[in-house]
C-alpha cells in the first residue's frame, strides 16, 4: 500500500525533504539551503541505494521479485483455469487473488526497476521523483490530482488497490470455508458462483476507491516516487512545518486492513473451534465412548452426516496460513504509516516494509504447492508431457 512520506513543498517548484531521522519535522541543513535557493535536492543516500553497488543489488532484487511474481501467478492462474475441479467459488476467489498479485509484478515492480535504472544512468531525477514533480493546480477538477499526468498517479493506486483486494479476497475465502465447515449441508445454497463473482467485483471496486480516496477527497496530497521506500507514495503538501488538516485520511488504509484481518481471525477461531469439537467427537466415537449415548446408529449417523469434509478442513487451514503470511508482511507497513502520521520518517525501515509487502505477492503459489493437493495435481498435469503414441495404445 502507499503511505505518508513527508515532502515540504512551496510555490515556485521548490522542495525540501525532511531529514531521515527519528525526530518529527526535523529539516536538514541541506533541505533548508535548497528551500531558500530554489534548487532541487540530490537523491537521498539510503541503506538500499547508497552507492552504485547497493543500487545495482536493489535493481537485481526487484527484477528477481518481478520475475517470481509473474511466473508464479501465471502458473497459478493456468492451473485454476484449466482444472475443472477449480471452477468453484473458492477457485474464483483464488483467481482474483492471483490477478491482484500479478498486477504488482507486471506494473508496480517493473516501474520501480525503470526508475532506479533511470537514476543510475542520468544525472537528473525523473519528473515523478520526490521533489521533482509538478505541483497541484488548485483548479484541478479531481481533488489532489496534479495538472500534468505522471506515472505515479497510476502505479501508486494500483499497489494500494491490489493490497486491499488481497486482504478482502482472503476475508471472503475465510467466510466461504467457514460456511462449508459450520453449515456443510447449506454450502451449495449459500455460496453460489454468482454471489461469489458479485462479491469479487464489489471488493475490487471498493478497494480501488479506497486507494484513490486521498486524491478524490483532498487537495493536499500528491503521488511521487519516494526516495526512501523506492515506490510511488502519497506525499502531503506541508503548510510551513505543519501537516495538512486532513493528513489523517491515510489512517483509513491500516484501519481497513486490520479490520478485515481482525474479522478473518475471528471467523477462523470459530471455524477451528468447530473443527476441534468434531475431531474430539470423532475420536470418542472411534473409541466407542459415545456408542451408548449417541442414540444408536441413527444418532451417530446423524452426527456424521453433518461433519465437514476433510478437504474443507484442509482448505480452512491453508487459508489461515495465507492470512498469517499477509498479516506478517503487512504489519511493518502499518507501523510505518502510524509513525509517519505522528511525524517520524524511518527512511531505511520504509524500504524493507514496502518491499516485504510486495514480496508477499509471490508467496501464495508456494503455499498452494505445499498445502493444496488439487493444485499440486493440476500443476503436475500442466507440466507433464504427453506419452509417446505407442505407450498410449
Amino acid at each position: 500500500m502507499t503511505a505518508l512520506l513527508y515532502n515540504v513543498s512551496v510555490p515556485g517548484n521548490t522542495a525540501a525533504q525532511l531529514q531521515a531521522s527519528d525526530s518529527p519535522f526535523n529539516l536538514s541543513a541541506a533541505g533548508q539551503d535548497a528551500l531558500g535557493s530554489g534548487e532541487s535536492l540530490a537523491p537521498l543516500c539510503t541503506l538500499c541505494c547508497c552507492g552504485y553497488v547497493n543500487r545495482t543489488l536493489a535493481v537485481v532484487f526487484m527484477v528477481t521479485l518481478a520475475f517470481a511474481i509473474v511466473v508464479g501467478n501465471v502458473v497459478t492462474l493456468t492451473v485454476f483455469v484449466q482444472t475443472r475441479q477449480s471452477r468453484t467459488p473458492q477457485g474464483y476467489l483464488k483467481v482474483s487473488l492471483a490477478i491482484a498479485d500479478m498486477m504488482v509484478g507486471v506494473l508496480v515492480v517493473p516501474f520501480c526497476v525503470y526508475t532506479e535504472i533511470s537514476l543510475m544512468l542520468t544525472s537528473s531525477p525523473p519528473s515523478w521523483y520526490q521533489g521533482s514533480s509538478t505541483f497541484l493546480d488548485n483548479s484541478s477538477s479531481l481533488g489532489g490530482l496534479v495538472s500534468t499526468w505522471q506515472p505515479c498517479l497510476l502505479i501508486g493506486p494500483v499497489f494500494a488497490g491490489c493490497t486491499f483486494v488481497s486482504i478482502s479476497t482472503i476475508f471472503l475465502m475465510t467466510l466461504e470455508r467457514s460456511v462449508a465447515i459450520l453449515r456443510p449441508l447449506h454450502k451449495d445454497v449459500l455460496v453460489t458462483r454468482r454471489r461469489t463473482l458479485l462479491l469479487i467485483l464489489l471488493s475490487w471496486a471498493a478497494s480501488f476507491l479506497l486507494a484513490l480516496a486521498p486524491l478524490i477527497f483532498s487537495r493536499n496530497f500528491i503521488l511521487e516516487y519516494n526516495e526512501c521506500s523506492r515506490m510511488c507514495n502519497y506525499t502531503p503538501l506541508m503548510f510551513g512545518s505543519q501537516l495538512p488538516p486532513d493528513a489523517y485520511i491515510l489512517l483509513l488504509f491500516p484501519a481497513f486492513d486490520f479490520t478485515l484481518l481482525g474479522g478473518t481471525l475471528a471467523v477462523n477461531i470459530v471455524s477451528f473451534t468447530s473443527i476441534r469439537r468434531y475431531s474430539q467427537k470423532r475420536k470418542l466415537l472411534s473409541e466407542g465412548s459415545l456408542s451408548d449415548g449417541a442414540g444408536g446408529g441413527g444418532g451417530g449417523g446423524g452426527g456424521c452426516s453433518h461433519r465437514p469434509s476433510f478437504s474443507d478442513i484442509k482448505a480452512a487451514k491453508t487459508i489461515s496460513i495465507l492470512t498469517f503470511a499477509f498479516t506478517a508482511s503487512f504489519s511493518p507497513i502499518a507501523v510505518f504509516v502510524l509513525g509517519n502520521v505522528v511525524g517520524y520518517t524511518w527512511c531505511n525501515f520504509s524500504f524493507f516494509a514496502f518491499w516485504i509487502l510486495a514480496g508477499n505477492s509471490c508467496c501464495n503459489v508456494i503455499i498452494y504447492s505445499v498445502r493444496d493437493h488439487r493444485f499440486r495435481k493440476g500443476l503436475k498435469l500442466l507440466f507433464q508431457r504427453d506419452p509417446p503414441h505407442a505407450e498410449k495404445s
